[in-house]
């Protein structure tokens, strides 16, 4: 992957970068600002070297043409609080605005695309679409930096096409995620811990698969627990369950015992009367999740306190942990506890034994969970900006954003 150590030789150069500024939004309030502080060290870099930068990004997914609701507008402002510089705007990507506004960019100045996506060529499925689409972004500009380290796992336009266009260079963001990640899969420290949490469990087979021979330690919370309970023989009341995984988590299972990572299940739920943030809540062995208060229906909505704590102290005594996926439904106040051990359990930058340690919060919801429950992105040795990316890279796949930067 071709790097570059000094911004300086962009000086004078027009330079377009690929970032992620795909950020949650409230009615056109930015509620999550992590990726567009993630962001700022390259955009910033280069304008501080004297380059011209015009950033481009994604937001939401609008069907290849213009929606309001998803204009990267609000978006300007904050960026440029982030790098500590005025950020101009053009309403358009490859448009009369953005060619003159490109076209009168000083050294230092930055200028911030619409969304991408409002072209249908940036995500069509047509080669040659997709190609004409880059080359009109190529025209913009002398070199091509890639940043976003959330969408190297797509072939899109101004992903994969623009690389073969322009000379292309990883941003230090897409360097130190891929840094990490390498260090997960090829040099962890043991003891190596993987909690994985979320909805489904299909999003976390090929994780699972990767990773088991390579872990010391696979804790599972979440939606995608129940799964796993089932395949073990638990009742699990009216929780989420992928009955067609259950017979593809038996095999991981199996695996498991046969020397592979261990693999913890919650001892107990919190189970609740319905999928609510003030529902009736109580908590249940595993082995009675189907034991209810008089006239509730059990839906697991958390891992219980005493796999809280017990997955926190395995997390203490790891030298490296990567996390991905809440252990419940943080957004509920009565359902956080379980997420919130585990990222605290992260923040000691040292483990039980005095070693200095890793701890990696992949992405998604786990780092808008972290940040929502009061956390800090110091509190952690990283914090991946990229949610399906980083699963993606530790699955072994080939992502094809890093192949174009070969």
């Amino acid at each position: 992957m071709r790097t570059f150590d000094d911004a300086g030789i962009f000086a004078g150069h027009t330079v377009l970068v690929r970032s992620d500024l795909n950020v949650p939004m409230d009615e056109g309030t930015i509620t999550d600002r992590g990726r567009i502080d993630a962001s700022a060290r390259t955009i910033r870099q280069l304008a501080e070297a004297g380059a011209k930068v015009i950033v481009m990004s994604h937001l939401g997914r609008p069907k290849g043409e213009p929606d309001p609701q998803f204009s990267l507008l609000p978006i300007a402002a904050e960026l440029g609080e982030a790098i500590g510089r005025e950020v101009f705007f053009a309403a358009d990507t490859v448009g009369e605005e953005a060619q003159s506004k490109a076209a009168a960019l000083e050294p230092g100045q930055v200028l911030l695309l619409e969304n991408l996506r409002f072209n249908p060529g940036e995500t069509s499925k047509d080669e040659d679409e997709r190609r004409a689409f880059a080359e009109q972004l190529a025209a913009l500009a002398d070199d091509f930096v890639s940043d976003g380290f959330g969408v190297v796992h797509r072939r899109q336009a101004s992903v994969y096409e623009i690389a073969g266009l322009l000379p292309h260079f990883a941003g230090s963001l897409v360097r130190s995620e891929v840094e990490v990640s390498d260090r997960l899969l090829n040099d962890p420290a043991s003891p190596f811990t993987v909690v994985l949490g979320g909805s489904k469990v299909s999003d976390k087979l090929g994780v699972i698969d990767n990773l088991i021979e390579r872990a010391d330690n696979l804790l599972i919370g979440g939606g995608m627990v129940f799964t796993f309970l089932a395949a073990r023989g638990h009742s699990i009341g009216a929780s989420l369950v992928e009955t067609e995984r259950i017979d593809d988590v038996r095999g991981y299972l199996e695996r498991a015992e046969a020397g592979g990572a261990k693999i913890v299940l919650p001892t107990d739920i919190v189970m609740a009367a319905s999928f609510a943030a003030d529902a009736d809540n109580w908590v249940r062995e595993v082995s009675e999740l189907e034991s209810t208060p008089a006239g509730a229906e059990g839906i697991g909505l958390d891992i219980g306190p005493e796999s809280a704590r017990a997955y926190a102290k395995i997390i203490e005594d790891s030298t490296t942990v990567f996390w991905n996926g809440p252990m419940g439904v943080f957004e509920f106040p009565a359902f956080a506890s379980g997420t919130k051990a585990v990222a605290a359990a992260l923040t000691d930058t040292a483990d039980t034994t005095g070693r200095e340690r890793l701890t990696v919060v992949g992405g998604g919801d786990s780092a808008a969970a972290v940040r929502s429950l009061g956390f800090s992105d110091d509190d952690f040795g990283h914090i991946s900006t990229g949610g399906g990316a980083s699963l993606e890279y530790l699955e072994g796949k080939t992502l094809p954003g890093l192949e174009a930067l070969a």
